[in-house]
């Protein structure tokens, strides 16, 4: 087969591909993420405060077209959107980081990172156009958080990270992409700190409307 030929037999297999697929926003047919839903995901910043007093800026709401691209980045392996997805990060994380801060993720599970083959956190920073540092470590399991409420949440995740190294002082950012009620990225915080680095803020991709205030 000549190049020519190669060229036409991919490019007939990328059209079938976008034939078959669905916006991941509102599901019309032959797009990824049709022009209006890729509208929506413009960020509109908004801050929260954790129950430990740690500020998260957060991009978008968790709702509508951005919790179906978020779902679809997480649980179908749809890798593309993290390339929108981490602009609207950008927009939060690029005023907190100076040329010495660490960009620290919120870490995965093991079992997450083999049923994905990604760590969602990490993408969207590498997306958002940073470094992360992988620096926290999980080293207890907590349950699923779903239906807890915010101290039983606190309670769950107590305890269950570990920073990998010493922090000496360095300014730290931590990056997750949703927060429900900032039990998750207290622990991490409180991590961080113990191991000596200063963490002022968080950010995360998306906030959920109903902790839209703490």
């Amino acid at each position: 087969m000549n190049s020519t030929s190669v060229l036409r037999a991919v490019g007939g297999e990328i059209a079938a591909f976008l034939l078959a697929a669905s916006c991941a926003g509102c599901d019309a047919p032959g797009q990824l993420l049709c022009p209006s839903c890729r509208a929506v995901l413009v960020p509109e910043p908004r801050e929260h405060v954790t129950p430990a007093g740690l500020r998260v800026e957060a991009a978008l709401a968790y709702d509508g077209v951005a919790a179906r691209c978020i779902r679809r980045l997480k649980s179908d392996g749809e890798t593309y959107l993290a390339r929108p997805l981490g602009a609207a990060l950008a927009a939060v994380l690029a005023p907190t980081v100076s040329p010495s801060t660490w960009i620290v993720p919120v870490p995965t599970s093991r079992s997450a990172f083999r049923r994905r083959g990604y760590r969602v956190p990490e993408l969207l920073v590498r997306r958002a156009g940073y470094t992360p540092q992988r620096v926290l470590s999980l080293v207890a399991r907590p349950v699923d958080q779903r239906g807890l409420g915010i101290h039983e949440r606190a309670a769950n995740v107590h305890a269950t990270m570990r920073a990998r190294r010493p922090g000496g002082g360095a300014h730290a950012v931590l990056v997750d992409d949703v927060v429900t009620t900032g039990a998750t990225l207290d622990e991490a915080a409180r991590a961080l700190r113990a191991a000596g680095f200063r963490v002022a803020s968080a950010v995360t991709l998306a906030a959920t409307p109903r902790r839209a205030r703490f």
